[in-house]
């Protein structure tokens, strides 16, 4: 089902993301947007974002793995961008998933996996 997007349950950030994210969401540094599709790169500004600050390296991390997380690396891979996925810092309903997602990342995208 439809999660982390606007609109949804999912949105809210929890754990130490949301704790985070409440002490620093005013540091210049830090960019929050909504989304309305599983990659954070469809119908958002984050391309120009990254563009305007000569950023060419994403480090992607997220829920879920083999859906948002997916859908925003192979975004970035279209968008020129170097892709870094943490096996830390993501996680999905399915183990099959993870590593199929896992897989795709290194093996198609040419990410590297941190």
């Amino acid at each position: 089902p439809a999660h982390n997007i606007i609109g949804t349950t999912g949105q809210k950030l929890y754990g130490q993301v949301g704790s985070w994210f409440d002490q620093h969401h005013d540091d210049s540094h830090v960019y929050k947007f909504n989304k309305n599709r599983y990659s954070s790169f469809q119908n958002t500004n984050l391309d120009n974002y990254l563009r305007e600050r000569w950023i060419d390296e994403v480090w992607i991390a997220g829920v879920c793995t083999d859906i948002c997380v997916l859908h925003t690396a192979i975004s970035a891979y279209n968008l020129d961008y170097h892709i870094v996925i943490p096996q830390a810092a993501v996680a999905t309903f399915s183990p099959a998933g993870a590593e199929w997602a896992m897989n795709h990342f290194k093996n198609v995208l040419g990410a590297t996996i941190r």
